[in-house]
């Protein structure tokens, strides 16, 4: 019976020797693993010099261009398309004639109404010269006038409504869509066709409330769009927003003449760019090498191979930058990439 407790005892130790040894293994094969950061181990950063720059220079807006007139073309009246006259692409003047509709069947309502006319017109004539001899009574003479002028009425009538059947551009410009095609049944309401006027653009830009006294009614801006950068436009202000959309910005729009081959497209983007007429020179750094909170700004600046975490004063934000007031100065080397691992008095190597 001893001999058995011994043997259990043993068997029991041996396990527990066999799972301790295991759990310390595990544990030096996980520290081996597991990265041991050095805090004397450079970091690799980005930086850059800072500057003295111009604030005004630094000034410009994206935006967008819009035509400034478009329209979905559709018919007055209702009838069969007979023949589609220009395609998507196509440039059209004012007043050309975009769609024909069938109007055969007015045309011929027209003949008999011209017929009638032309007997209401001999029985006037002839009721009033026997009106005048006392032949008959002014009374049937009288229904013969208004009769007259009620075929006249049916006749104008159906003049205006084959006109109607042509359907003409309302101004120049390009077809941009095409919704419809021979054979179809055209009605009022209905979009058949669309017309684009880019000959004359809206570029529309979306500023903060700080921004709003910057720009002014009437006045000349220089604009370009981001695919032509070369290409000069002078955009007139003709709109300074006066209710903030959903983002918080307003509005400001400007009217702009196209180029003479109209290469300025609806929808491109473009950017206003600010006159520069301050001399004045400030401390501009991008929003992205700011740390700490919006109270207290800090950005890392580099001394002797080490990164020291400075804090700085905010004066102004102009979009994506900040004008610094006190904390850096011209010269200072600023991190600009890099901040992982780093921290305040880290050894840093400069990419």
């Amino acid at each position: 019976m001893n001999k058995k407790l011994i043997l259990t005892v043993v068997i029991i130790l041996a396990i527990i020797a066999m799972v301790v040894f295991r759990l310390i293994s595990n544990k030096e094969t996980t520290k081996n693993r597991v990265f041991q950061y050095e805090k004397e181990q450079p970091v690799n950063v980005q930086a850059d010099t800072v500057q003295l720059k111009n604030i005004n220079a630094e000034l410009s807006y994206s935006g967008t261009f819009e035509s400034n007139k478009e329209t979905k073309i559709s018919a007055d009246i209702q009838g069969k398309i007979n023949s589609v006259l220009v395609d998507i692409g196509s440039n059209v003047k004012k007043g050309q004639a975009l769609i024909q509709l069938d109007n055969s069947l007015l045309k011929l309502q027209l003949q008999a109404v011209e017929i009638q006319v032309e007997g209401l017109e001999a029985d006037v004539k002839r009721y009033t010269v026997l009106t005048n001899a006392d032949a008959i009574q002014g009374v049937q003479l009288e229904k013969a006038v208004l009769g007259l002028k009620s075929a006249n009425v049916q006749k104008a009538t159906l003049i205006e409504q084959i006109k109607k059947t042509t359907i003409i551009a309302p101004f120049d410009g390009i077809v941009t869509a095409k919704l419809t095609e021979e054979g179809a049944f055209a009605a009022p309401g209905v979009p058949l066709l669309q017309i684009t006027d880019i000959s004359v653009l809206k570029f529309t830009v979306n500023i903060s409330e700080n921004e709003l006294n910057k720009f002014t009614e009437n006045q000349i801006y220089s604009i370009s769009a981001d695919v032509y950068p070369e290409t000069k436009l002078s955009g007139k202000g003709f709109m300074v927003g006066s209710k903030a959309n959903i983002g918080n910005s307003f509005p400001i729009q400007f009217f702009i003449n196209n180029t003479s081959d109209l290469k300025i497209k609806s929808g491109m983007f473009g950017k206003v760019n600010l006159k520069s007429n301050n001399d004045e020179k400030f401390i501009i750094i991008q929003a992205s090498y700011i740390l700490g909170t919006t109270i207290q700004p800090q950005v890392y600046i580099i001394k002797n191979g080490k990164a020291i975490l400075q804090n700085i004063t905010i004066s102004s934000r102009v979009q994506n930058k900040a004008v610094v007031s006190s904390g850096l100065k011209e010269g200072d080397i600023i991190v600009t990439n890099g901040y992982i691992n780093l921290f305040d008095g880290a050894n840093v190597l400069i990419k």
